[in-house]
């Protein structure tokens, strides 16, 4: 077994300790034993918002963590053991897919699932033949924070729905994640929405909110319910346009910020990444499992652990595909009542949209460049409004319409600016003085 292990990823030191400044990197590992325990670790990182997406777009849950393993041993597989993430369930498919039911239920959503996973594996394998640039030239950080930012503000009236329909024990699970994540250090900080929701959740259970017959006549070892597509155009044009821009930006993202923690370059592995994740989340659609994306989460866990090795997550894979087998563990998760996940998504969906600022204030976004603040703003009332479009037989609903605008608005407006005169702003002792224009964010 180690002589195995030892030709995809050799040992790191003794294989029992990282010393201080030192990281393991993504072709090393630890003994067995502490890469078991990582594993679990990643697991448990993943598990409440990956859990949280099939609760909220009523997918069976256990298809879809065990698809979220597969889909991190195809991930891991296309990109080389050079990248080590988990491919989980992705918010941005919660609000697409939501509408996309309306036209033909689970099957019709999971052809637009399998539709927007082939369509970012066919973007990632132009992007691996033509280079990263491709990518910064159309998501520029206005238009990702943009995005990112109008797909929380979309969701908040669902979040709104959950809260208000079990408003008390919405509010505890709500204020135990808050605590949890403030007054708590170290990893457990890293759990507070599993945490919150488990506490949510035994209250429940103790005022008899849960209705425990699906978890009584699950069986404990089974296959997961399997639900093949079917393909339809409403479904398709309502999912593709709305999360194939967002996968993008988070696993370029993503990829970023594994690259500044390891001080290695990744960029030549963003196309594959891109592929990765476009396999893995046509997989799961094709089998009845939501979208995926690589996790936020984890990277935190990484930066905690200092271990990056790619070992971790074919451990974790492993994991939920064993869990995706236990019909009565998902039973048990999607008996959560209503107003916890009321609670929980109050948090999440707010950070969605707090990310998409944090995004701009990392890129450090000029939003006294009229190109920039239009842009954003447009986008994100677009989102937020839910606007929708009606063109023939097909309806582009808020999260699609709002992703089109800032990508249209951007390109367009930045190939006008030239032509447009500007007035100096006002200097706070009355003079004029032009600004030095923002650098474009199309040159190199």
């Amino acid at each position: 077994m180690a002589s195995a292990l030892n030709r995809v990823w050799r040992l790191h030191g003794d294989g029992r300790t990282v010393g201080p400044g030192d990281v393991v990197g993504p072709d090393e590992r630890l003994r067995l034993a502490n890469m078991l325990g990582l594993g679990a670790q990643h697991v448990l990182a993943m598990f409440g918002a990956t859990v949280l997406v099939p609760v909220l777009t009523g997918f069976p849950v256990t298809t879809t963590i065990f698809f979220s393993g597969v889909g991190t041993l195809i991930f891991s597989a296309v990109t080389r053991n050079r990248v080590p993430s988990y491919t989980g369930s992705s918010f941005a498919f919660i609000a697409p897919v939501v509408a996309a039911k309306s036209n033909g239920g689970i099957p019709a959503a999971l052809g637009g699932i399998l539709c927007a996973g082939a369509a970012l594996f066919a973007v990632g394998l132009i992007v691996d033949r033509a280079g990263y640039r491709v990518v910064e030239l159309l998501l520029p950080p206005v238009v990702t924070g943009a995005i990112v930012a109008l797909i929380g503000l979309n969701l908040a009236p669902v979040a709104k729905d959950q809260f208000s329909q079990e408003a008390g024990i919405a509010l505890v699970t709500l204020a135990s994640i808050l605590i949890v994540g403030v007054a708590l250090k170290g990893f457990a900080s890293r759990l507070s929405v599993f945490l919150g929701v488990a506490m949510g959740y035994a209250l429940a259970a103790i005022l008899g909110k849960v209705d425990w017959s699906g978890v009584r006549k699950a069986d404990w070892i089974g296959l997961p319910d399997f639900t093949t597509p079917t393909f339809n155009g409403r479904a398709i044009v309502l999912i593709v346009p709305a999360v194939l821009l967002v996968l993008l930006a988070e696993n370029a993202g993503h990829i970023k910020a594994v690259a500044i923690m390891t001080e290695r370059d990744l960029d030549p592995m963003i196309g594959r990444a891109f592929m990765g994740d476009g396999l893995a989340t046509s997989i799961s659609g094709l089998f009845g499992g939501s979208g995926t994306t690589t996790y936020a989460e984890n990277i935190g866990v990484m930066g905690f652990t200092r271990v990056y090795s790619t070992l971790a997550y074919v451990i974790a894979g492993c994991v939920a595909i064993a869990l995706g087998l236990l019909p009565k563990f998902g039973a048990i998760i999607s008996a959560i009542p209503v107003g916890v996940v009321g609670g929980a998504v109050t948090v999440l969906f707010g950070m969605i949209a707090v990310l998409g600022a944090r995004i701009w204030i990392e890129a450090a976004v000029d939003f006294r460049d009229p190109v920039n603040l239009v842009t954003a703003a447009v986008a994100l009332i677009v989102g937020a409004g839910n606007y929708t479009l009606s063109w023939g037989d097909y309806d582009f609903a808020g999260i699609a319409l709002g992703t089109l605008a800032a990508v249209v608005m951007y390109q367009v407006l930045r190939r006008l600016e030239p032509r447009i005169e500007r007035r100096p702003p006002a200097r706070a002792d009355g003079d004029a003085q032009r600004r030095a224009p923002a650098p474009d964010p199309r040159t190199p």
